[in-house]
């Protein structure tokens, strides 16, 4: 794999990362009873690859939970 390939997919992940985490912090000061958040991540491949998609599709998905 290119090192081009890998600083693009570390920007996009680190651009989530922080945009999640800000998402989420904002989320839990609005309801400030919730005692825990159930969460799911997904990663899904969104290209459109014509006529030829790949036998196995790009997909990643992650479950967790965020205690107050």
């Amino acid at each position: 794999m290119e090192d081009n390939s890998r600083k693009d997919i570390r920007a996009l992940l680190k651009t989530f990362g922080v945009q999640a985490d800000e998402a989420i912090v904002r989320h839990l000061a609005r309801n400030p009873g919730t005692c825990a958040l159930r969460l799911n991540l997904r990663l899904q491949d969104r290209t459109d690859y014509g006529d030829s998609p790949p036998g196995e599709p790009l997909s990643l998905e992650v479950e967790g939970e965020i205690n107050r």
